[in-house]
């Protein structure tokens, strides 16, 4: 892989002057899944097409990135495009695609300069062949970088993605390369769209819908969920970092339990 030489730029601050809050680094979510939902109600409260939300929504996109550097988050998923989006009009899908592809044309220099690196997760069937070309450029542009990484998830579903692994092995079984015996979760996890990327600690929605919405449902397992009232084109860092708090807050035991004290009383009920 090769190595970024250029300097890296610091996100601009925020516009209010808000700072990212002091929470300890072992504390901040390595891993945060972002749904970017509410941009079609956004337009429809103030009478403008849902398109316009869409296009508002790009600004909060990318102030969100520069929080999650500021706080110290690694790794951020963006939900752009599920496979179930198709189902929308043939129009908005097709200012979707459009979009899609445009947004990472204008930001992957800023997105390059800042040090994070671009990933795509997402089926290749139905997805315009200029998105899937830019979004290979900014792949291929921003490989050296390791401040973030960016995965965008376009023509992205838990489910689908899940589908192609178990494909993927079972050919690879059939061909004899795999015994079946050897399938377990860590070798399933390898076919998965981008096994690098670790695990979600934090999965944030916004808009007040308590959905996960087909939105890696195995890389999720156990992250801790965060539903935001804020309609999408209105979020921003402060956002992220308002739910990175509340994940700082919560106790992670992965199924595990501490025991519960238990007081040993005789049969009057004084301590022995």
């Amino acid at each position: 892989m090769s190595k970024r030489r250029e300097p890296v730029r610091p996100p601009t601050p925020h516009v209010s002057g808000a700072r990212p809050p002091a929470i300890p680094a072992d504390l901040v979510p390595k891993h945060v899944a972002l749904i970017m939902d509410g941009n079609g109600r956004w337009a429809k409260q103030r009478g403008l097409p849902r398109t316009e939300g869409h296009k508002r929504g790009e600004d909060s996109l990318f102030d969100v990135i520069e929080g999650c550097i500021e706080i110290g988050v690694k790794y951020l998923s963006a939900y752009a495009f599920s496979t179930e989006n198709w189902k929308r009009s043939p129009d908005e899908v097709r200012f979707l695609m459009g979009f899609n592809r445009d947004v990472i044309r204008r930001r992957r220099d800023q997105l390059h300069a800042m040090g994070v690196k671009v990933r795509w997760a997402g089926r290749r069937p139905k997805l315009w062949r200029s998105v899937i070309a830019e979004l290979e450029d900014a792949e291929e542009m921003t490989l050296g970088n390791d401040v973030l990484t960016l995965q965008f998830c376009v023509n992205y579903g838990g489910r689908a993605e899940i589908a192609d692994a178990a494909a993927a092995i079972a050919r690879e079984v059939a061909a004899g390369r795999i015994s079946p015996d050897k399938v377990n979760e860590k070798l399933f996890a390898r076919y998965l769209d981008e096994p690098s990327i670790p695990d979600v600690d934090l999965f944030v929605r916004s808009s007040g819908e308590q959905r996960i919405s087909n939105f890696l449902l195995w890389q999720s397992a156990y992250a801790e969920l965060v539903f935001d009232d804020t309609l999408f084109p209105d979020f921003d860092r402060r956002n992220i970092w308002r739910a990175c708090e509340t994940y700082a807050s919560r106790d992670r035991r992965y199924g595990g339990a501490i025991p519960n004290p238990v007081s040993i009383h005789d049969p009057v009920g004084q301590p022995n």
